[in-house]
């Protein structure tokens, strides 16, 4: 018993240690990238020793993918019935989240700039697709979508058009326009995914751009 309890303290400041240093790799990586970051100047953020980033993470490579692997960990996604205006409200919200979570934004673009870096991480893509096409099912079930639509095929068509859209904003405005442009988006796809008559019924936020 003595045993575990002297365990304790040392995994809570293991765990602590590990939370500090993605923190800081987020941040550094959000910043300047893959390329450009160096473990010295994460180490540096973190204000930690080189023995305490090895000890969790043998390399650089290793603290990107655990940055991409839990980008979506802050996450309070918005509550609401399954379906096609929960998979609305939780694109607004990311689009919101965006804007200011570290974690999220580093995640996001390692994987999106990962072929210039061979970090090979094509896992988070079919995360947030399966998350997309659960909301797209329930939609299904509540005869919300046309027939011809396929839920994972248009999940996957969203992951791709949400990605291209936040570079666009990005490069523009350094996503200041991130909202306003996943409402254009979504008021383009959607009468592709839904008949007339659940449209009616369904809010897109109409986020204005920024003046």
């Amino acid at each position: 018993m003595q045993v575990e309890q002297a365990g304790r303290p040392m995994q809570q400041r293991a765990v602590r240690t590990r939370e500090v240093l993605l923190r800081a790799a987020a941040e550094v990586f959000d910043e300047v990238g893959y390329t450009r970051a160096s473990i010295t100047r994460i180490i540096d953020r973190a204000g930690l020793t080189a023995g305490a980033v090895y000890f969790h993470f043998k390399s650089k490579e290793g603290l990107a993918h655990a940055v991409i692997h839990e980008q979506a960990r802050d996450l309070e996604f918005p509550e609401g019935e399954p379906g096609l205006q929960h998979l609305i409200d939780m694109t607004a919200y990311l689009a919101a989240e965006m804007q200011r979570n570290t974690l999220l934004r580093a995640g996001v673009r390692l994987a999106v700039e990962q072929n210039e870096v061979d970090l090979h991480e094509y896992a988070i893509y079919e995360w947030w697709a399966e998350r997309f096409r659960r909301e797209l099912v329930a939609a299904r079930a509540r005869d919300q979508l046309l027939p011809g639509v396929d839920e994972a095929t248009f999940a996957s068509l969203l992951v791709a058009a949400y990605t291209g859209t936040q570079i666009m904003s990005q490069l523009s405005t350094g996503r200041a326009d991130l909202p306003a442009r996943i409402s254009a988006m979504w008021h383009c796809l959607l009468p592709a995914l839904a008949p007339a008559h659940v449209l009616a019924h369904i809010t897109v936020p109409d986020a204005e751009q920024p003046v």
